[in-house]
């Protein structure tokens, strides 16, 4: 499988920018993992840590799910991998299938997408219950791009220690 990643506009609209901007992180860590065995994607960075590549996707699966449908479409749905909240549980990924994880995180982007296509404006709001604040489309966007922008800097540095590959 080739990822393939397409910059965002020089000269786009707001949303179009943001939603490239977006769908442009989301192809670096598909493509941080590409190519790589299951025993690869679960090798931890430094022990203690239990921060791997599929510890990533399975993070980032639960980001999309919370920002986007949990956030903004109000869904009452728990996270995948932790019915009582706990979002680091998804970076333990020692036992974790690779199949599994990314599905769970190419179906919680596929929602994401559709809740931000059909959303008539990013000044939509939805109620981030961490925070006690209404939050807007337009900072679920933001907000994913850093968390994408940072994680894919710790995909950089997991994937060079992994096989030396560096660059996206």
């Amino acid at each position: 499988m080739t990822t393939e990643r397409t910059g965002p506009p020089l000269q786009g609209g707001e949303r179009e920018t943001l939603r490239a901007y977006l769908d442009f992180h989301r192809a670096t860590l598909a493509m941080k993992c590409e190519g790589l065995t299951e025993e690869q994607l679960r090798r931890q960075s430094m022990p203690p840590s239990t921060l791997s590549l599929l510890g990533l996707v399975r993070h980032m699966a639960e980001v999309e799910r919370t920002w986007f449908r949990r956030v903004i479409d109000a869904e009452d749905i728990e996270l995948v991998w932790s019915p009582t909240g706990d979002y680091q549980v998804a970076y333990d990924a020692r036992e974790a299938s690779a199949t599994e994880a990314f599905e769970a995180w190419e179906t919680e982007v596929a929602h994401a997408r559709r809740i931000e296509e059909s959303a008539a404006s990013l000044d939509v709001t939805g109620y981030q219950k961490r925070w006690g604040e209404h939050v807007s489309l337009r900072l679920v966007m933001l907000h994913l791009i850093h968390e994408y922008a940072r994680h894919n800097g710790h995909a950089d540095f997991l994937r060079e220690a992994i096989d030396g590959s560096v660059g996206a």
